[in-house]
């Protein structure tokens, strides 16, 4: 079960949560980035990156039975704030396709370099799997 946390009189966030309460099994996973199964990168944009991303992120997920609507936190690291602001109606559109109606809790946090040097962004996921 998750609960999305609004404080009385806040203004509703738009496309994230300012907090969720869940309770369930918990998923994690590391830092993906934006290439294939193959550890190749197909893309050099930011937009198919993080499509890219998106879709690791959910065959990740898969594995231990999790779905996008049971994620409740994500951290992005981007390499240009630029870049992804630049790209937030094309990002808009891969979330809608590819993870529906989810709004977890995020940060998106700008970072010099990232390990492997074509990555344009790295994102972090927490799920949490109600019980059965």
């Amino acid at each position: 079960m998750h609960k999305a946390l609004l404080p009385e009189g806040w203004v509703r966030p738009k496309g994230y949560a300012n907090g969720i309460a869940a309770t369930g099994r918990f998923v994690f996973t590391a830092g993906v980035i934006g290439w294939n199964s193959k550890e190749e990168f197909e893309h050099t944009d930011f937009a198919s990156q993080f499509r890219q991303v998106l879709i690791n992120t959910v065959a990740i997920l898969a594995e231990a039975e999790a779905q996008p609507e049971h994620i409740v936190r994500m951290t992005c690291y981007v390499t240009s704030k630029q870049a992804y602001l630049e790209s937030l109606p094309d990002v808009g559109a891969a979330w809608r396709e590819i993870l529906g109606r989810t709004f977890p809790c995020m940060a998106v946090v700008e970072v010099s370099a990232l390990i492997e040097d074509a990555a344009l962004l790295e994102i972090e996921t927490t799920a949490v799997v109600p019980n059965s």
